[in-house]
Parts: C-alpha cells; sequence; structure tokens
C-alpha cells in the first residue's frame, strides 16, 4: 500500500497516473482540505473535486480544474443579477457543491460524500480527504494582515506578499475517518511508503502534514517517503510556488522545496531541467531520480508514478 499526499492540479495529474500503475488494493489517495471554503451558502472542495474530476477524465485538460465541456449559464444569471462572481462555478460543477452541502447539512461526513461520489463517477481508488473537521489555510499578507486561502488565492490571484500561513483547525483536526481506519488496520501496516504528488509544499501539502495524528504516523511508522519536486528550472509548474518561494526567502529552485521538507523526505524526484542540482541533494543524504516530471499527457504521468514507486521501493 502507498500513500499519496495530494493537492489539487499537479497532485491530481501525478494521480492520475498512479492509479494507471497501482491497483486499488496498493494506492490510497488523501488530499488537502484546506482549500475548503464556504462561498453562496456552498461548501467548495477546490482540490477534492479536482482529483475526481481529473480521475474520472471529467476534468478541463487545458485549466486543470473544473469540468470539460462546461456552461456557465449559473455565473451568467448571477452576474445579472448582481451576486459575486470572483469565484467561478459551472453548470456541472455545481451540481456537485450543492448535493456535497446538502448531505453535510444533513450529517454524512465528507469523506463518505467523497467517497459515494467518486464511485459514481467510476473511481476504484480510494480518494479521501485528510479530516473530516474544519481545516482552513490562512494568508499572512504583508500589507493586509490574516486572508483566508481563496480571498488570496483567487480573488485576489495571489498578488500579496505573504510573510507566513496558519492552518485554522488543524491541531484540534482528526485524520478522516478511512484515513483512520486504514492507519490502523493490518493493511495500514503494510503500507510501503508515502508520496507526496507536486503540488504546493506551503498551500496544498503543509495542511496535509498539519494534522497531528497524521503527522505523528508519518515520525513513527519510518516508512520511505518520496516526493516529486513541482519547480522545474526555477518556475512553478502551475501555481505561485516559486513567487512563494522567494518570499518566505526559501530560494527559487528545487534546492528550496528539499530544505522546506528536511529529513521528511528520503527521496526526489526533479525534472531533467535541474539534474545539475542532483548531486547537492544526495550530499544532503537524499536518494535522486533525474526524469520528466512535466506531466502533458497520461502516459508522461504514469510514466513518473513508475519512476517516483520504483524509488520508494530502492528506498526501503
Amino acid at each position: 500500500m502507498i500513500l499519496a499526499l495530494s493537492g489539487g492540479v499537479g497532485g491530481a495529474r501525478l494521480c492520475q497516473g498512479l492509479v494507471q500503475v497501482a491497483s486499488p488494493d496498493e494506492l490510497a489517495i488523501v488530499v488537502n482540505v484546506g482549500d475548503d471554503f464556504e462561498h453562496l451558502g456552498l461548501t467548495i472542495c477546490p482540490d477534492l473535486d479536482t482529483v475526481m474530476y481529473t480521475l474520472a477524465g471529467l476534468h478541463n485538460p487545458q485549466l486543470g480544474w473544473g469540468r470539460a465541456d462546461e456552461t456557465w449559464h449559473f455565473m451568467q444569471m448571477l452576474a445579472q443579477l448582481g451576486g459575486e462572481t470572483w469565484f467561478q462555478l459551472g453548470d456541472r460543477d455545481l451540481a456537485v457543491h450543492i448535493e456535497r452541502s446538502r448531505r453535510l447539512a444533513a450529517g454524512d461526513t465528507l469523506s463518505a460524500i467523497t467517497a459515494d461520489f467518486c464511485a459514481r463517477v467510476g473511481i476504484s481508488h480510494q480518494v479521501m480527504p485528510v479530516t473530516d473537521q474544519r481545516l482552513r489555510t490562512c494568508v499572512l499578507a504583508r500589507d493586509q494582515g490574516e486572508l483566508a486561502f481563496q480571498d488570496y488565492f483567487v480573488r485576489q490571484k495571489a498578488e500579496p506578499v505573504i510573510t507566513g500561513l496558519r492552518f485554522d483547525g488543524a491541531e484540534a483536526a482528526t485524520v478522516s475517518r478511512p484515513l483512520e481506519q486504514l492507519l490502523a488496520s493490518p493493511q495500514g501496516h503494510q503500507v510501503k511508503g508515502v508520496i507526496i504528488c507536486p503540488s504546493n509544499p506551503w498551500l496544498s501539502v503543509a495542511p496535509i502534514l498539519a494534522v497531528p495524528a497524521l503527522k505523528r504516523w508519518l515520525q513513527s511508522a519510518r516508512i520511505p517517503v518520496v516526493a516529486v519536486s513541482p519547480i522545474i528550472g526555477g518556475q512553478a509548474v502551475k501555481g505561485p510556488a516559486a513567487k512563494i518561494m522567494r518570499e518566505l526567502g526559501a530560494g527559487t529552485d528545487t534546492l528550496g522545496i528539499v530544505s522546506h521538507y528536511g529529513d521528511r523526505v528520503q527521496g526526489w524526484i526533479i525534472d531533467e531541467a535541474d539534474a545539475a542540482l542532483a548531486g547537492a541533494i544526495r550530499n544532503r543524504g537524499a536518494r535522486v531520480a533525474v526524469t520528466q516530471t512535466l506531466m502533458t499527457a497520461p502516459e508522461v504521468a504514469a510514466a513518473l508514478a513508475r519512476n517516483a514507486i520504483k524509488l520508494l521501493h530502492e528506498l526501503q
């Protein structure tokens, strides 16, 4: 069994590769919920939905988020009525948010709803939120103080300068029920390793690792952890990772990502554009595999997934 820790677009693409090469008995996907928020009376879970749409083949490959062949009649009418339109919700996407919000209000857990939705769109692998409880990423901005994540990320297009992050609710959060069952089960004791997907280390992975029970399990399990760098040639493939690194003084290349994770990661997958950094990473005690990490097609994602799993096996 392998646990994959994923955020949105980049993580979902690697998960698309992982499900091609690992069976449902060999892989479970744990997804960030720090991006979740309440909007227009609905609970929106961007990363969970991006992973679900991608694995089901329903995603918009150009944007990386949202549904393919989406229509926008709801947003057009909302604009006409004077409603908030800064966060785009497509018509098909809206059905997910409405039904999830209804079921949450009826007492269902987020993990149960996620499992049901994934099954209904044809996903066989386990996809679960890291917690069923409220966990929200808050951005500490230099000139504006604390901002809700989607205010920073979408409304303000990640333009404010970050000075820090806070994960509201993390300390009190427990792992979601299916994750708890997995880690406590005989199958959980057979977890061979963890793959950290190429999601933003600060905005997407840090909220997952902030849940105390998962953090303790990772520290005590003594299993290898492999991470795929989200940086290629000093630039983020998607999102503001490189900008955040500069603002937090974490450097501007893959070495900054390596330093951020420290000894929590024993194996690194880096892109061919960063091959010159492999020696420096090895000097820090980690193994390195150099390959194409820009996932331009499902078969490229599958090849990257195979490399990550191979590195896990080498570290065992």
